[in-house]
């Protein structure tokens, strides 16, 4: 009973004098590894976790070259930081390039299969910038800490209706109906059009095969929008740091 009671102290030891160590350090390191969390800052919490978990869990690991590692991980994460401000090579070689996949309303396949992004990836993260219709995107840009930005086409970027002295009748949404060569019957069935509509629009745009659509959306203008599984771009923009 003793021993335990006196593990369980030197535990309660380790928290209070530990935490405040791991705070100060993390404060230290930067509100970018808090807010962004770039691959390396993100190893560097894991290690960090592991390293306090430990010494926590565990009484018989010592306490003293716990913190010493603590203060040293957060030295060297400050290094790291300051030789990626001063040497772009370097700080490539230890993070993500942004990746281009949507471009003038179309995904880019063959770079979201690099990053390992599915159309679902996307389409949620669009969502979450409140676009639910690829249609109205120019560039949208995967960073390296995972995020998404966007830039709508200059038709679709935002105005208020006082500026415009309009009132607005519907919301901009669009409702896949193919994706990936399968059709979307419920989504027809929604928008109150049928297959034989489908297959009249895309012959339109000399299409009979759908394995050929990587996704196609109609929006509630019964407007068709096409993503071509090959993609037709001969030059992207160059996306940087």
């Amino acid at each position: 009973m003793e021993e335990l009671l006196k593990d369980l102290l030197i535990v309660l030891g380790r928290i209070v004098t530990i935490l405040p160590l791991l705070l100060f350090t993390t404060i230290y390191m930067g509100k970018r590894t808090i807010g962004e969390l770039p691959i390396f800052d993100f190893l560097i919490i894991i290690i960090l976790g592991a390293v306090v978990g430990a010494d926590i869990a565990d009484p018989e690991i010592k306490h003293l070259p716990t913190a010493f590692t603590i203060v040293m991980i957060g030295l060297l994460q400050k290094l790291v930081s300051h030789l990626k401000i001063k040497n772009r090579k370097f700080g490539k070689l230890i993070t993500f390039e942004p990746t281009l996949v949507i471009k003038d309303g179309n995904f880019l396949v063959k770079n979201m299969s690099k990053i390992g992004y599915s159309i679902d990836n996307i389409l949620q993260m669009l969502r979450g910038k409140d676009i639910f219709d690829p249609a109205e995107v120019d560039l949208a840009i995967i960073e390296a800490d995972g995020a998404m930005s966007v830039l709508k086409k200059t038709s679709k970027q935002t105005v208020t209706k006082e500026d415009l002295t309009i009132q607005t009748t519907r919301n901009n949404i669009s409702f896949p109906v193919i994706i990936e060569g399968n059709v979307y019957k419920d989504s027809l069935d929604y928008l109150e059009l049928d297959e034989n509509w489908l297959r009249n629009q895309l012959s339109q745009h000399g299409l009979i095969d759908y394995h050929q659509i990587f996704y196609a959306s109609v929006n509630q203008d019964h407007e068709l929008h096409i993503s071509f599984k090959k993609e037709t771009h001969t030059s992207l923009p160059p996306i940087r740091h």
